[in-house]
């Protein structure tokens, strides 16, 4: 689910529960399933405080105003990702890079390391 909603309005009761037997990142501050494992690309990437992980999609999560930014790759054109279950800012998402050589990235989530919890969701044999 991703929708425009201002970053400030309360969204906490649109968080979508999905996933239940998948590996998947949720947010650290509320437990909302942010992404699935699977939908990783690199976790290569720096973020505004830190390791950053670029992921092909992401769930439960609202943009922000679009802006162009200068990142360590050059300006591209993003918006930052808030948690739709406690609107804390956990990314951004790529609309659109100058640089040709960083094309890869549009339409593309970067998730902030320090804003996800790694769920494996193990079962243990009893």
């Amino acid at each position: 689910m991703t929708s425009t909603i201002s970053p400030s309005s309360d969204t906490r009761g649109q968080v979508i529960s999905t996933y239940h037997d998948h590996p998947r990142f949720i947010c650290v501050s509320c437990s909302a399933v942010l992404a699935l494992q699977d939908e990783l690309i690199s976790k290569s990437f720096s973020g505004r405080e830190g390791r950053g992980f670029l992921m092909h999609s992401a769930t439960n999560v609202k943009l922000g105003k679009k802006e162009d930014r200068p990142l360590l790759t050059g300006i591209h054109t993003v918006a930052d990702i808030f948690c739709v279950g406690c609107n804390d800012r956990v990314g951004w998402y790529y609309h659109k890079a100058a640089d040709l050589s960083q094309k890869y990235k549009e339409g593309k989530y970067l998730l902030e390391r320090e804003k996800i919890v790694k769920e494996n969701n193990w079962k243990l044999d009893e």
